[in-house]
């Protein structure tokens, strides 16, 4: 049984917006630097915020990883 969820899910889409906004309207500004910034303002852990940017990055292609879905089917045919 997996843990529980800590934020709501229209927490984690508001703050993942925050920080794409925040790194358009200013592309200097590094991921830590957002997630640092954005975490305090929604109360959202910095390190909690940076894995699910990082994340979303693979799910989208932009970066090497396994994706969500992909861990998903894995889980299952381990099961």
């Amino acid at each position: 049984m997996p843990a529980p969820r800590k934020y709501p899910p229209e927490l984690r889409e508001r703050a993942m917006r925050l920080i794409a906004e925040t790194r358009k309207e200013d592309p200097e500004v590094s991921l830590n630097a957002a997630v640092t910034r954005i975490g305090q303002r929604v109360g959202v852990n910095p390190d909690t915020l940076r894995g699910w940017c990082k994340q979303a990055a693979i799910d989208a292609g932009e970066r090497p990883g396994t994706a969500t879905n992909d861990t998903q089917r894995i889980k299952v045919f381990e099961a």
